[in-house]
């Protein structure tokens, strides 16, 4: 296990090897398609992750993976960005979790195979063999795939580390709305937003009454992505919207997670929480300018220029 002295960021989740078959032209089901296929390192808190690393920020991330070629892809890909995955845990003989999917002539989803049978793997004695690198964490990032798991994760090092948690779908959300106290932090869009307080999020006042409840349950920082109309925040000591006005779109896929990254990376660096949200808005909307989960040439680099050309609508409570 590793340890470092320098202040660094750790992220705790499930790494999916992604595979994608597009069809050509009119999908047959039970026949070979003429396509083309495409693979990716995946999985939600391994994009915040990569994210986070990519931006500069000292970052670990604890995974499960199988000693197979996939795996060793994924380790590759994490050392190429400078993220650091020695304290995963990786299974003699075990497969690599695996989204396999197969897409029609209109990028339509026709099947999917998942298997992530191996995260199950990852025990709570595991867990406890990396505790020092959780307590030494300044912030522990995580989703909300395994309940129980995660349950057992904030009642264990409550108070050595600070959490936040990406709910990830409303489905997930309803899951670990229990839980909510334990977070420092807590970044969900307006649907999720509406399973963890039990109310429609539609109007400003509604992401106000949001924000007002989940501090109300012990969380500090809340952040609501409100889709086109910008992004809610409350800290208790400041609240508001704030919206970005350039924004160019390819692919929405993983703008959640660069959001969170960036997020990460703006309490890494001791920014206000306006920065904070600004700057995990450039993470996100350079994200989404590219056709990739994760921009290729995300960069901090890219988001100090996306930072000093955009321009702000900014509404203060």
């Amino acid at each position: 296990m590793t340890q470092s002295n320098k202040p660094y960021a750790l992220v705790f989740g499930i790494s999916i090897y992604d595979i994608f078959g597009f069809s050509y032209a009119t999908y047959r089901p039970y026949d070979s398609n003429p396509g083309q296929v495409k693979v990716s390192c995946g999985g939600v808190c391994r994009n915040i992750a990569e994210n986070m690393s990519r931006v500069g920020i000292p970052t670990k991330f604890i995974s499960i993976l199988g000693d197979d070629q996939k795996g060793a892809d994924i380790l590759r890909q994490a050392e190429k960005v400078g993220l650091d995955m020695s304290d995963s845990l990786i299974v003699k003989g075990g497969s690599t979790p695996t989204y396999l999917a197969i897409l029609d002539e209109n990028g339509e989803m026709v099947s999917a195979v998942v298997d992530t049978k191996l995260a199950n793997d990852f025990s709570e004695e595991e867990l406890n063999k990396r505790a020092a690198i959780i307590e030494n964490a300044e912030y522990m990032f995580l989703g909300a795939d395994n309940p129980p798991f995660v349950e057992s994760i904030l009642k264990t090092y409550q108070g050595k580390t600070k959490f936040v948690l990406d709910p990830v779908s409303g489905a997930k959300a309803a899951r670990v709305k229990h839980l909510l106290p334990y977070f420092h932090t807590v970044k969900p869009n307006r649907h999720e937003a509406e399973v963890l307080c039990g109310f429609e999020v539609k109007t400003h006042e509604d992401a106000r009454k949001a924000g007002a409840y989940l501090r109300s349950l012990g969380v500090e920082n809340v952040f609501i992505s409100l889709d086109a109309d910008g992004v809610y925040y409350n800290n208790g000591e400041e609240e508001g919207i704030i919206k970005a006005s350039c924004l160019d779109i390819l692919n929405v896929t993983g703008a959640g997670d660069a959001f969170v990254a960036g997020i990460g990376a703006a309490y890494m660096t001791g920014k206000s929480i306006k920065d904070t949200v600004k700057y995990a808005i450039a993470m996100s909307n350079i994200t989404i300018s590219h056709e990739a989960t994760i921009h290729p040439e995300m960069s901090e680099a890219r988001v100090a220029e996306y930072l000093s050309t955009c321009t702000w609508e900014e509404i203060t409570f």
